[in-house]
């Protein structure tokens, strides 16, 4: 993919998961491309509504379907999903209704510091903290360029999951620009809630904690999962993030981070969140343009 609609993505693969799901794996590597295509089909087909079909859940380069066999054959949905598959093409002009949310990080926070620091002896480079390892093979003189530009161009959600609420999120920048660290050599027994981390091409804010792979880059203030629902941005689910929900991650410092706490824990604290409809072919064809309209929208500039 270098700019312009993605051509030529390979054929979708269908195999069954049981008597009540269907997966199609619509590539076998993640890109942009891939994954509108990926929201484009799973919309579509939400808007179809049809009888049988329980739950549908997109991922980063395939998504899957759950049904229910005796209202719905498997084969008969299958069928359609092919029939979709052609309507969508390259999705050239499919939109998707969502919207660019303001997602503060305090980065070399000293909380994940402590963690990353516990763990070295599990780390590729254990004389170096995660950030400094990930912008030495990135390319980047300092962790300083490096945070620019993790921080500088917004980031689409592709998928919830691993551990419930967690976002898999992929920077919409050209692919010469992404950036991609493995995940530890052994996995720490230990990561903070809210944890900024980094693995393969994705960012994730660590919705609990516990276990995890992925470099430790800083501390998110708010949470993307509440199972208490007493945050206001929670009222329907106790996930905020949502796949095709663009996040714009903005640095702050400790000031912000602790004011931004206590409005969390008062039970006060909302995202700062606006709609935006979403124009993958736009995206693809001018990343840098498109990028300064979808924060405008959100910071009104």
């Amino acid at each position: 993919m270098s700019g312009g609609v993605e051509t030529g993505l390979p054929q979708a693969r269908y195999t069954y998961g049981g008597d009540e799901f269907v997966f199609v794996e619509l590539a076998e590597a993640m890109s942009l491309g891939v994954n509108f295509r990926a929201m484009a089909i799973t919309n579509k087909l939400k808007e179809e509504n049809i009888p049988g079909i329980m739950d549908i859940c997109p991922s980063n380069a395939s998504y899957m379907v759950r049904l229910d066999p005796d209202v719905l054959h498997p084969d008969k949905l299958i069928g359609r999903l092919k029939e979709i598959d052609e309507e969508v093409g390259d999705i050239e002009g499919f939109e998707l209704e969502t919207r660019v949310v303001d997602v503060p990080v305090m980065m070399s926070d000293p909380w994940t510091h402590e963690a990353l620091m516990r763990f070295r002896d599990r780390h590729q480079d254990p004389e170096a903290t995660d950030l400094e390892y990930s912008a030495r093979i990135n390319g980047y003189s300092s962790t300083e360029d490096f945070v620019a530009a993790l921080l500088g161009s917004p980031w689409l959600v592709t998928m919830i999951g691993f551990v419930p609420g967690l976002p898999w999120c992929y920077q919409l920048v050209p692919p010469e620009e992404q950036v991609e660290v493995p995940k530890y050599v052994r996995p720490r027994t230990y990561t903070p809630e809210r944890a900024f981390g980094f693995g393969g091409g994705f960012a994730v804010i660590y919705s609990v904690q516990g276990a995890g792979g992925y470099q430790l880059y800083g501390l998110a203030p708010a949470p993307v999962l509440d199972v208490e629902q007493r945050l206001p941005d929670f009222e329907h689910s106790i996930v905020f993030p949502k796949p095709g929900d663009i996040f714009n991650y903005r640095g702050i410092e400790r000031e912000e981070f602790d004011e931004i706490r206590g409005r969390v824990q008062d039970g006060s604290f909302r995202y700062r969140t606006r709609p935006f409809t979403f124009r993958p072919d736009r995206s693809l064809d001018d990343p840098h343009g498109y990028n300064k309209e979808i924060l405008g929208v959100l910071y009104g500039d």
